[in-house]
Order: structure tokens, then sequence, then C-alpha cells
């Protein structure tokens, strides 16, 4: 029987008086892929930060794999839209955080290998482009061997050809893992093409729930999906 990993109950988050997130109920299987979509404002983002731990709910839980949460999520990582990599660390220090564990270091090189970017071990990042950098922070983000990967919005700020590599990248690194993975983005295809289940995040609402495309082929199947969730994204609130 599959795991639940992460359930989200009656969960409300707020800002004052602008209420974010409006009572969610949701259940995330371990190993599945999630992309939460929708347009700015919508919650999504806020969603992601509670389950990470980096803030806290008004009201409602949040249970990982049965406990729970309380404080920071000590079994999920977060990769962010900017790699916020240490400029004055070489990119396998950036990994380690300067440790001079030689286990520690050798798993680091090897991520970095499986990234694409070993023969920049010893690099700085101000030597590196966008897309090698954000390979750099995916591969810090695996370092600890996270059974949670949290991505936010990672890809936003690449070229359209690099994004395209990392989308790949991402997606055969998860599929290796089997890692529970919730992906935060505006690109709806994105989402679709790389997701088990896209949920449309709008008005602090999870509005629209439908099968991803992770392990289709058919284009019709794929854009049909990709018009529905537009459709419902773009659809002016009653």
């Amino acid at each position: 029987m599959t795991e639940t990993k992460i359930q989200l109950q009656h969960v409300v988050k707020a800002y004052g008086d602008n209420v974010v997130l409006k009572d969610i109920n949701f259940e995330i299987q371990a190993g599945e892929f999630i992309s939460f979509v929708g347009q700015s404002g919508g919650g999504k983002t806020t969603l992601l930060r509670l389950i990470a731990g980096l803030e806290a709910t008004n009201s409602g839980d949040i249970i990982i794999a049965g406990q729970q949460l309380q404080g920071q999520n000590q079994v999920a990582r977060v990769m962010f839209q900017d790699a916020r990599l240490l400029p004055w660390m070489t990119v396998v220090d950036n990994l380690t955080f300067g440790s001079k564990d030689a286990q520690e270091k050798q798993r680091a090189l090897a991520l970095l290998e499986r990234v694409e970017l070993g023969e920049k071990a010893d690099a700085y990042p101000s030597s590196l482009s966008g897309g090698q950098q954000q390979r750099v922070a995916l591969a810090r983000a695996l370092m600890s061997d996270p059974e949670i990967l949290l991505l936010d919005e990672p890809l936003g700020a690449l070229d359209a050809l690099t994004r395209l590599k990392m989308q790949q990248l991402v997606a055969d690194i998860v599929a290796e893992s089997n890692l529970t993975t919730i992906l935060i983005t505006h690109d709806v295809r994105e989402g679709v093409l790389l997701a088990d289940r896209v949920v449309a995040v709008k008005d602090g609402d999870l509005g629209l729930i439908v099968a991803g495309q992770r392990h289709q082929t058919d284009r019709l199947a794929i854009d049909q999906t990709i018009d529905d969730v537009q459709n419902f994204i773009l659809a002016e609130s009653e």
C-alpha cells in the first residue's frame, strides 16, 4: 500500500486580514510528483513554505509521514528560483558547506557528476551560467538525501532551451530516487508535463485537480490537459 507522505488538514494561512489559503485539505502519496500552478498571489508559494516549515499555519495541521509538522520540515529540502549559492565558496564547498569529511565530499562530487557539472567542482559560482548555478542548487538540495523535494519556481528565470534541459534533469532525478516532489510554477505546460497530478491554486483554494501527464506521450491528451488548466486559471472568479 502506498504511504501517505503529506497531509494538509483544514490549513488556513492569513497575513492580517488577507486570507491567503482557505481551509485546504489535500493528501500527497510517497513518490508522487505534484505541480501547484496558478497566477501570482493565488497562494501556491505560501503553501510550499508551510509544507517546508518556513512559516506556520494560522490553523489546521500539516502531517508529514504520520507526524504533525512542528518547526522546519527535517525530511524536506527546498530549491528556490534563485540558486542562493555562497559566492566565496567553490561549487563543491557549496554542497558540503566547507566540511572536511571525505565521505561527504565524495557524495557531493557524485551529485555534481549526476547534474553534469563534475568538471566545475572547484569553480566559483560567479563563473557559472544561470542554468549551471541552478544545477548546483539541485545537487545541494539532494545532499542530505531528502524524502521530499520542494521546487519553488526554480526554472522560472532560465532561458527556454536551458529550461527544457533542466525540466528533463529534474524529471530523471525524481524518477530515479522516487522522491515525493512538489513543484510551484506559473508555467502550466511545465506543471502538466512533469507531474502525476496538477493542482490549480486560485484565490486561496485548490480549485481544480487533474491528472498530470508525467508518464504520457499522447500529445492530444497533454494539450487538452494544458488547455483545461489554463482555462480554469484564467476564468473570472464568480
